[in-house]
């Protein structure tokens, strides 16, 4: 994050895109190792033996195998079309849920960082203030 742009905690980043993210076998790694079920629950993973599978049934020895990893489904493999843990303060500011460990498509994403203009459709309160 840049120092003149500053998070204002409104959440639309995540509304638009905390869902349908690829994600890596190197995020699910401390999911794993740290029995983070309820992270893992939210997971597709796809084998190189072409099978789809729920998060919660893949141990660390799959990870070589993995040959794509989607976020965010429900518990029963449907995609969600939102983040599962975005949430909101009382005061109406936006938090993460899982921000210790959250994958790196949402550790890495900043709005004003967006080298094309989509920024624009996020209605993100920072970028109001100063454009990138």
């Amino acid at each position: 994050m840049s120092e003149e742009q500053i998070c204002r905690q409104c959440g639309h980043c995540c509304e638009r895109w905390g869902w349908g993210q690829a994600g890596s076998p190197a995020d699910l790694r401390p999911w794993i190792d740290h029995s983070r079920k309820d992270i893992l629950q939210h997971v597709t993973v796809y084998l190189d033996n072409g099978q789809k599978t729920s998060g919660t049934r893949i141990t660390a020895d799959d990870l070589h195998r993995m040959t794509k990893v989607r976020y965010w489904q429900d518990p029963s493999g449907r995609p969600l079309r939102h983040c599962p843990f975005l949430g909101r303060s009382r005061d109406g500011k936006a938090f993460c849920g899982i921000h210790d460990m959250r994958p790196a498509v949402c550790r890495d994403y900043a709005p004003w960082n967006c080298g094309d203009g989509e920024y624009q459709n996020v209605r993100c309160l920072a970028c109001r203030e100063r454009t990138p």
